[in-house]
C-alpha cells in the first residue's frame, strides 16, 4: 500500500471518529495536509482538497454569536417571505401582539438578544407560525383568527419565542452544516485526483446554508423540539402571568379546525392531539390566578 493510499485511509478515519467533537482535531488534519503535500508524501492538489475541508470542517463546528443567529435569522426571514407577504393592514394589531411578545420576553429566561424580538403577521389564511434565530416571529392572519382569547395568542408566541430561546434553528443549522462538511470532504478528495476545481468543491459546502434554512422551513422542526418548545412555552407563560393552559386552548382550538385544513401548521409540526397530551403532563405544576377575563375586553379590540 503506497503511501498516499495510507495517508488517505488515516485522514477518513480521523475525520469520521473526531470532527464532530473538537474542530481544533480537524483542523490539525488541514495542517498535516499541507506538510504532506509540501513533502512530497502526497500529490499537491489532494493535499489542498484535504485542507481545505479540514478548514470547512473547523469553522462549521465554531460557536455562533449573538449578531450571527440575528444574520442568519434574518436570512430565514427573508425567505419566508418570499412564500408570504407580510400584512401591514392593522398597525395597531402587530403592536397589540408585540406588546403580548415583550411580555412575555422580559421575563424570560433570555429577554435581550441582539436587535430584540419582533412580531410580523402574514397576509395568509393558512393556520401557521415561524421564528427565527433573529427574533422573528411570523404569525398568519389565519392562526390569529383560530384563537379565541389573548392567553390563548399568548401561547402560540410564547411557543415561538421558546423556538428561539432553545436555538433550535442553530443547533439544526449547525448539524447540517457539519454534515454537508463530511460531503465535501469525501468529494473533494476525488475531485483533486480527477482534476475538479477544488474552489467549486468548497462552494458547495458554503452555498448548503441557504439550503438548510429552506429546508428547515418546509419541514419543520423535530418532534421532541415541538414538545420541548412546548414545554418552555408553559413556562414563559406562567412567568409573564398568563394561564399556561392558553397554550392547550390554542391547541384544542386547531385540532377543531385540522381537518378543514391541509399544509401549514399540518405539515410542519405534530398534531395537537399529541401536543395536547404532552403539555398536559407539565401545566399542572404552573400555579397561576386565572386573570384571563380582564384581558377580554382588549383582546376583542385588537382582533374582532
Amino acid at each position: 500500500m503506497n503511501k498516499k493510499i495510507i495517508f488517505f485511509l488515516t485522514a477518513a478515519a480521523f475525520f469520521s471518529c473526531t470532527f464532530i467533537s473538537c474542530s481544533s482535531l480537524a483542523q490539525a488534519v488541514s495542517e498535516s495536509a499541507k506538510v504532506a503535500g509540501a513533502a512530497g508524501v502526497i500529490d499537491k492538489n489532494v493535499a489542498n482538497a484535504i485542507s481545505n475541508t479540514g478548514s470547512a470542517i473547523s469553522s462549521a463546528a465554531e460557536e455562533i454569536n449573538p449578531e450571527q443567529e440575528y444574520y442568519i435569522g434574518r436570512a430565514v426571514a427573508g425567505n419566508i417571505l418570499i412564500t408570504y407577504k407580510l400584512w401591514n393592514g392593522n398597525p395597531a394589531l402587530t403592536a397589540y401582539l408585540n406588546n403580548i411578545c415583550a411580555a412575555i420576553t422580559i421575563n424570560s429566561p433570555r429577554p435581550e438578544i441582539y436587535n430584540g424580538y419582533h412580531v410580523g403577521i402574514l397576509d395568509s389564511n393558512e393556520i401557521n407560525a415561524f421564528a427565527t434565530s433573529g427574533g422573528h416571529i411570523l404569525v398568519t392572519r389565519g392562526l390569529i383568527n383560530a384563537a379565541k382569547s389573548e392567553d390563548a395568542l399568548a401561547g402560540v408566541i410564547a411557543h415561538e419565542i421558546a423556538h428561539i430561546q432553545l436555538k433550535h434553528s442553530i443547533k439544526a443549522i449547525k448539524s447540517s452544516r457539519i454534515t454537508q462538511a463530511l460531503v465535501v470532504t469525501g468529494t473533494s478528495t476525488v475531485g483533486a485526483a480527477t482534476g475538479m476545481d477544488v474552489n467549486q468543491l468548497t462552494d458547495v459546502f458554503n452555498e448548503s446554508v441557504g439550503e438548510i434554512v429552506q429546508t428547515m422551513i418546509n419541514n419543520g422542526y423535530s418532534k421532541t423540539q415541538e414538545y420541548d418548545a412546548d414545554n418552555t412555552a408553559l413556562s414563559l407563560l406562567a412567568s409573564a402571568n398568563y394561564n399556561p393552559h392558553g397554550l392547550i386552548d390554542m391547541l384544542k382550538e386547531l385540532k377543531a379546525i385540522q381537518n378543514k385544513t391541509s399544509g401549514g401548521f399540518n405539515k410542519t409540526h405534530p398534531t395537537p392531539e399529541q401536543r395536547i397530551s404532552n403539555a398536559e403532563k407539565s401545566v399542572g405544576k404552573y400555579k397561576v390566578t386565572d386573570n384571563s377575563a380582564k384581558r377580554k375586553s382588549r383582546f376583542t379590540k385588537a382582533v374582532k
